[in-house]
Parts: structure tokens; C-alpha cells; sequence
């Protein structure tokens, strides 16, 4: 490659760095890292936990987003003396590698680009999922099972928390339900985009004739709540049960009556964990997914309020989103953005960040085209 096109890709992303640097505010991010890090060094932080651990989260978080932004600075500037030294000794090698960092930097920029996208109100906070197996039988409940690890596998890849509060298993295989949050800055704004209905085809593994199989599997994706959302439950408005958790096949995984399955009267909204070790603990998890579904809720009513609830090109709970064929052939399709790749098994692997970011970048330009 020409030294001129080198120079030009350089200056091409410095202008989109800047465009990243404005929309995060350095200064403002900054100031807010200096507040965090006062909070912090309280000497009385730790009495209240549940605020100690949302402050350093944020901390976290923050700073982990100037350091990036710093990082890519850094790395952009190193990179145009590098080219200029390059160009100086006449270098081969090293313009050899200037452009491998500039195509290194480049991928590294567009992801901070997609995440400039995200400014809706609820958009950095983590994700709470929540997977249902639809129809297909036992192949649409394998389907949810195996929907569920490609999102804790994408997780993983990133070196993002998760936590699962609830698993009901189907009697043959598979799963009928699965609640899980991933904790991640922005994880609700960039798995939003997942909701909708899955489907897959394949030759079914459980069909003794192997005949090829269709089944369905609905994504929902919600913010987790914080303090701030002011979500006052009576308790006079739920109904809580209790019940032994259970694995697969039925086998008790408890010997006591841990698990909580929390009814809200007034919605009819059903919620249930019992992964964590004491009713206590499954209680106080339920009760957040209950919350996360009541403000969703609570959002929706106020927009239809303000008349502002527009259609969302099949973007809602229900709308079928993706297909995933195994056979005949090998694809995996978004139905909105056209994104496609075909290699199945690396999706189910958690390799989903193209389909995250297609479907990133096609909300944002159905907004604008609305």
C-alpha cells in the first residue's frame, strides 16, 4: 500500500477518534471518575453493599472507557510516527507494519463507533434475558438451551459477569425457560437488538427417522433496574411460593424449600429463581427480574401515553429475527439487516458480535428513517 493511502487512513480514523472522544466527553468522563474515586475512599463504603458495589462497578466501567479511548489515541499516534520514520529510512518492514496496527485500529475504532449508537435511557445498564422455548417440542427446547450457552459463551469471549437466576428443564432435554443477567457497561443497549423470536432447522437429533426439524425459541432482553427507578411492589399485590429446586431429569438438586416463584396480582407477571443457595437469596433475585419486567412495562404504557410508541420493524418480543439453518445447508441469517455468516456452529460458539453490530447500526437508521 502507498504511503499517501496509509497517511490518508490515518488521518480517517483520527477524525473518527475525535467523533468517538466528543460523543464520550473526556472531560465530563473524567470528572466523573474523580467523584467515583472520592466515593471509594470513603471510610464508610461498605456499610451500605448494595450501593459499594454499584459505585465500583461504575468506577470500573468508566475508567475502563477512558482508558480505551486513551489507548486508541495512543496507539493511532504511535502509528503516524512510526509511518513518517518509515518513510524517512525507506523501511519495507515497518510500513509492513504500520499497516497491520492500522488495520488492528481500525476494527478497534468501528466497535466504539457502535457503542456511540447506544444513547437510549436505559442503554448502559446490564442486560436481563430471559429465553422460552415456542413450538417445536423437544427440538425447540434443546433450541433454548443451546441459545442460552451461545450468550453466555459471547459473555465469556468479552470477559463479561454473568448470573443465572432461574433454569426450568424440559422432561426429555433441553430447557422450557431460562432468566439470566449479564453484566456488562451498555449490555442491555447491545443485546436489545437479540429480542425477538429464533428459529433453527435441522435434521433433528430426537427424531428416530432423522427427518429435518423446525423450531422456535423467543429471546426477551431487558434493563436490569437500579435504585433510581423508584418501583414501589405492596407486598398485598404478589403471591410468593415456594418450592424445591430441581435439575434436570427432576433429580433434586435441594433438600429444602429454596426456590421462590413470585406472582404479581395487578399484571399477572410470573417470576421464579432458584439457583442461588437460600430462599432469602432467591427471593431478593426474583424480586429484581420482577422489577426489571415491571419497569419495561411501565416504560411501554408511558410511551403509548405520549403517543410516542412507534413500530420497531420486527424488533419486538415475538417478531421471528434470525433463522439458523444446519441442513440442507450451513447459514445463519438476521432477517432485519440481511447479516449472514455460514458457519452455525462458530454462532452457537458466542461468535455473534457481526449480528450485534448489523443489528446496532439497522435500528439506528430505522430511527432516523422514522
Amino acid at each position: 500500500m502507498a504511503n499517501d493511502d496509509l497517511s490518508q487512513r490515518i488521518s480517517d480514523l483520527g477524525r473518527s477518534l475525535s467523533s468517538i472522544e466528543a460523543v464520550a466527553d473526556l472531560d465530563k468522563l473524567r470528572a466523573d471518575i474523580a467523584a467515583l474515586e472520592d466515593e471509594v475512599a470513603a471510610p464508610d463504603l461498605w456499610d451500605d453493599q448494595d450501593n459499594a458495589q454499584r459505585v465500583t462497578s461504575q468506577l470500573s466501567a468508566k475508567q475502563g472507557e477512558l482508558d480505551r479511548l486513551v489507548r486508541l489515541r495512543s496507539r493511532l499516534d504511535d502509528a503516524e510516527v512510526m509511518l513518517e520514520l518509515a518513510e524517512e529510512e525507506g523501511d519495507a518492514d515497518a510500513k509492513e507494519e504500520v499497516e497491520r496496527e492500522l488495520g488492528k485500529l481500525s476494527r478497534d475504532v468501528e466497535a466504539l463507533e457502535i457503542r456511540t449508537l447506544l444513547s437510549g435511557e436505559y442503554d448502559p445498564r446490564d442486560a436481563l434475558i430471559t429465553i422460552r422455548a415456542e413450538a417445536g417440542g423437544v427440538d425447540a427446547a434443546d433450541f433454548a438451551e443451546m441459545l442460552m450457552r451461545m450468550y453466555l459463551r459471547w459473555a465469556d469471549r468479552h470477559g463479561y459477569a454473568s448470573e443465572i437466576y432461574d433454569t426450568s428443564y424440559a422432561e426429555e432435554a433441553g430447557l422450557k425457560s431460562a432468566t439470566f443477567s449479564i453484566k456488562a457497561p451498555y449490555a442491555y443497549g447491545t443485546l436489545s437488538v437479540e429480542q425477538g423470536t429464533h428459529r433453527l432447522v435441522r435434521i433433528s437429533p430426537f427424531d428416530n427417522q432423522g427427518r429435518r426439524q423446525t423450531s422456535f425459541a423467543g429471546v426477551e432482553v431487558l434493563p436490569v433496574t437500579e435504585e433510581t427507578d423508584h418501583i414501589d411492589i405492596p407486598e398485598a399485590e404478589l403471591r410468593i411460593d415456594v418450592f424445591r429446586s430441581s435439575g434436570p431429569g427432576g433429580q433434586s438438586v435441594n433438600t429444602t424449600d429454596s426456590a421462590v416463584r413470585i406472582t404479581h396480582l395487578p399484571t399477572g407477571i410470573v417470576v421464579s429463581c432458584q439457583n442461588e443457595k437460600s430462599q432469602l437469596q432467591n427471593k431478593a433475585a426474583a424480586l429484581r427480574v420482577l422489577q426489571a419486567k415491571l419497569l419495561e412495562r411501565a416504560r411501554q404504557e408511558r410511551e403509548q401515553e405520549l403517543n410516542a410508541l412507534k413500530g420497531d420493524g420486527g424488533n419486538s418480543w415475538g417478531a421471528q429475527m434470525r433463522s439458523y439453518v444446519m441442513n440442507p445447508y450451513q447459514m445463519v441469517k438476521d432477517l432485519r439487516t440481511e447479516h449472514e455468516v455460514g458457519n452455525p456452529e462458530a454462532v452457537f460458539a458466542g461468535d455473534i458480535d457481526g449480528f450485534i453490530d448489523a443489528g446496532i447500526r439497522w435500528r439506528k437508521q430505522s430511527e432516523l428513517a422514522e
